[in-house]
């Protein structure tokens, strides 16, 4: 089966808020975008696949891919497991990380929806023999900057049924006011604070993030490539750390997992290499016994991809899911989690194909 074309479209759709964030908080984030990797074959099969496309990066991202990595990949055999590995050395000079990569994380992952559409079976079957039926769902709220509005987001999050909640505030009274919710239904609180702190600041909110028993404390060094100074902070605090989705590479990512530096290890299936990436990190973080909770903000073939190779390598994990609803989301079959869980799609490849008729009214 060749490869007849690789095309991508920007992917933008307005976010529907609930009422008591449109009155109470900051809205940071009023639309999604993401871009959206489609490959054609001589035998009529088509794959989807998405590459890491937020905050402004999406037209880029869609350029990298239409420009350098699609002209490329023509007449090229899908079932050819070297094909993204060549890419990856042809194109190495342009980075080990950034749109380029972002563009050949899509390809990979549209690839393995045509494998599994090939062999009639789901990407997880082709990853392993057995595999989870249903994963855990976390809600991953965005930074409102006002605790009464985190407060009632929480609320609405044990209302649906989700596992556990993840913020991404640093007001300890935001914290505070999560923890309040949380606590007496024993509902597990994380905390990602998006690189916000050096070492002395890091040590004490993470002292102050123990009062609140928070499962683990996201992201807290910047640079995000400094391992030194998180396994540093690993080593003088009780809160688990937890990082990943901003490493430059695959190895970059398994010598963060290999310096002790983290209880939980985060990749990004739309930045770091797809779904083969993805499995080697799993691997990697198997042997050292360091947990999986993948970075997951999508709405499509990239929160697909992460679920299915979770649920054959990562049974345990829970999964990322961005607590706001889209206007209309085209792959809603796959990624809408249903009393707190998501189901392991079973039809072949990524299981779930999406609504062209809604892509159509919001691509660009």
């Amino acid at each position: 089966m060749r490869i007849t074309k690789v095309s991508g479209l920007v992917y933008r759709q307005r976010i529907h808020h609930r009422e008591a964030v449109l009155l109470g908080g900051t809205v940071s984030r009023p639309w999604h975008e993401t871009v959206l990797v489609r490959v054609d074959t001589d035998e009529g099969l088509t794959g989807w696949g998405e590459a890491f496309g937020h905050f402004g990066v999406a037209s880029t991202t869609l350029e990298a891919l239409t420009q350098i990595v699609a002209p490329r990949c023509a007449g090229q055999d899908v079932l050819d497991d070297g094909l993204l590995p060549g890419l990856e050395r042809t194109l190495h000079l342009l980075g080990a990380s950034g749109p380029v990569v972002y563009a050949l994380s899509g390809l990979d992952i549209a690839l393995w929806d045509l494998r599994g559409k090939a062999a009639g079976k789901p990407v997880h079957a082709l990853i392993a023999s057995h595999a989870a039926t249903s994963l855990p769902a976390y809600a991953s709220l965005i930074r409102y900057h006002a605790p009464e509005v985190v407060a009632s987001e929480c609320r609405e999050a044990l209302s649906r049924g989700y596992a556990a909640v993840k913020l991404h505030e640093v007001d300890l009274a935001a914290i505070g006011a999560a923890a309040g919710v949380l606590r007496p239904t024993r509902t597990p609180l994380m905390v990602d604070v998006n690189c916000a702190w050096d070492l002395s600041q890091a040590r004490a909110a993470s002292r102050a993030m123990a009062a609140f028993d928070v499962r683990w404390l996201e992201e807290p060094i910047w640079p995000p490539d400094d391992h030194a100074t998180l396994a540093a902070l690993r080593d003088s605090t009780s809160v688990p750390v937890a990082a990943g989705e901003n490493a430059a590479s695959v190895g970059d990512l398994e010598r963060l997992i290999a310096g002790h530096a983290l209880d939980f290890v985060q990749p990004s299936v739309t930045k770091l290499g797809g779904i083969a990436a993805l499995c080697r990190i799993a691997a990697c973080a198997a042997r050292h016994g360091v947990l999986v909770t993948p970075h997951s903000p999508y709405f499509g073939p990239g929160l697909l991809a992460t679920i299915h190779v979770c649920a054959a390598l990562a049974p345990g994990a829970w999964i990322e899911h961005l607590f706001y609803d889209l206007e209309e989301g085209p792959f809603d079959a796959g990624t809408v989690p249903r009393e707190g869980r998501f189901a392991v799609p079973q039809a072949p490849g990524l299981g779930i194909e999406p609504n062209l008729a809604i892509l159509e009214n919001h691509s660009t």
